[in-house]
């Protein structure tokens, strides 16, 4: 099974370095991931040299681990994943939900006013991922259940116009 690692397009090294530490590698392959892929954005991975080419494929604890900073789109990789853990940034999150993929997010507590902590925290009230931290990540994977959460609503575009035509005293 795969697991898809996203920072997007910001620098998140702790939760790059969380995903490719003992303790989350191990709790994949107990928990039946055997693949991981990172797209790690501008991350620095301070532990290891050989992670901060442009890409790299390596082997760890079990796990088949595939590392790179950027592509053009990263549909496939959410498409293909069986469980995606990102960063708490809303595009990753909608577009992930969309696709009806099991999310755990850590939001990135560095960023202007924690706002990926509030967002992160709401969408799990809601049921549709699981929130974490960076220290409680291998537990959350250990203690995850995909089967528990609720299912992201479809997109309707018929609110959004029906929001602007009340504004606009159409209605």
């Amino acid at each position: 099974m795969l697991v898809f690692v996203t920072v997007g397009s910001t620098r998140f090294d702790a939760l790059v370095e969380a995903s490719i530490s003992e303790p989350v590698l191990s709790t994949l392959r107990d928990s039946g991931y055997d693949r991981l892929i990172i797209q790690r954005g501008n991350s620095v991975i301070e532990s290891s040299e050989e992670f901060n080419g442009d890409s790299c494929t390596i082997q760890r604890h079990g796990v088949d681990i595939e590392i790179w900073r950027f592509k053009p789109f990263i549909q496939a990789e959410c498409e293909q994943a069986d469980l995606v853990i990102s960063h708490a940034g809303s595009g990753t999150i909608l577009d992930v939900l969309r696709l009806g993929k099991s999310l755990i997010v850590v939001p990135n507590p560095t960023l202007l006013d924690n706002h990926q902590e509030e967002l992160a925290s709401a969408l799990q009230i809601l049921g549709h991922l699981k929130a974490t931290s960076i220290q409680d990540l291998a537990s959350t994977i250990a203690s995850f259940e995909p089967r528990d959460l609720v299912p992201f609503p479809p997109f309707d575009g018929t609110k959004f116009s029906k929001l602007v035509d009340e504004e606009m005293g159409f209605i």
